[in-house]
């Protein structure tokens, strides 16, 4: 019972303390950000890094410490507290950078939640010029590109962080060919799904680039095996047909499998 009473005092300590060195640090790139956009100023609500650590107390209690920033994260979340959240999600990465769900989710936030709240208190996708939307959109997606960056310099190998990526390129930027780098990343990651290298070649063909698309599918299908059914031989295997079909490939120079 008294070590858990000194675990809590040490680490309502730390979170006071590093509040005060964090304060400043968040209050000054969320001050500049509203006054860089007018139309967008938001009220910072309560002041988001009123609580912190700092690494050297934390000692073995990293993995303690982020889980409790996260729940302040996630309830500043709930409340639509756009500095709390980024301030405490940006927290819980420095405190605890070896779990890829917080920096997943993070990224995911800054690009999916963010837009959508910073227009609603501009007065909501009616009101908002398109134009508005778009540099607001982008430069959250920026954001969270930057923050799966940095999670990939800790975690070089990490399948998800390039998917992530390719994700938001695809669906918040609106730029295939960006998302179809990013899934070649992916696929070339250790124990890389093998969907990944499907959504490549959707992405490509979309985009307009089926003889890309179509390269990629053969030299990808030798090396999925046969017997596995998650590897989607038979399924890569036709989509390759009907590229070649699309694209009118004479019958001597269509893939033969096993070649």
């Amino acid at each position: 019972m008294k070590s858990r009473l000194g675990l809590a005092v040490v680490v309502c300590a730390g979170l006071g303390l590093a509040g005060q060195v964090l304060a400043p640090l968040v209050a000054e790139p969320w001050r500049e950000r509203r006054e860089r956009e007018p139309a967008l100023r938001l009220e910072p609500g309560v002041a988001a890094a009123g609580q912190g650590v700092t690494l050297a107390l934390l000692g073995g209690f990293r993995a303690l410490v982020a889980d409790a920033a996260w729940i302040q994260m996630y309830a500043r979340w709930e409340r639509r507290d756009l500095a709390g959240t980024e301030a405490f999600a940006r927290l819980v990465t420095t405190v605890d950078p070896r779990p890829v769900y917080f920096w997943l989710n993070a990224a995911r936030i800054l690009a999916y939640d963010f837009p959508a709240w910073r227009i609603e208190a501009a007065g909501g996708y009616d009101a908002v010029p398109a134009a508005v939307q778009r540099a607001v959109n982008e430069a959250q997606a920026a954001a969270a590109l930057e923050v799966l960056g940095a999670a990939r310099r800790r975690h070089p190998e990490s399948v998800d962080l390039w998917v992530e990526e390719a994700n938001i390129h695809l669906n918040r930027r609106g730029d295939p060919l960006a998302a179809a780098a990013a899934y070649r990343e992916a696929w070339a990651r250790p124990r890389a799904p093998y969907y990944v290298a499907r959504l490549r070649a959707e992405v490509l063909r979309r985009a307009g680039r089926r003889a890309e698309a179509l390269a990629w599918l053969r030299e990808v299908h030798p090396a999925l095996p046969a017997g596995d059914p998650g590897a989607g031989a038979e399924v890569v295997l036709q989509r390759i047909r009907e590229l070649e079909a699309e694209l009118g490939v004479p019958a001597g120079e269509v893939y033969r499998p096993g070649r």
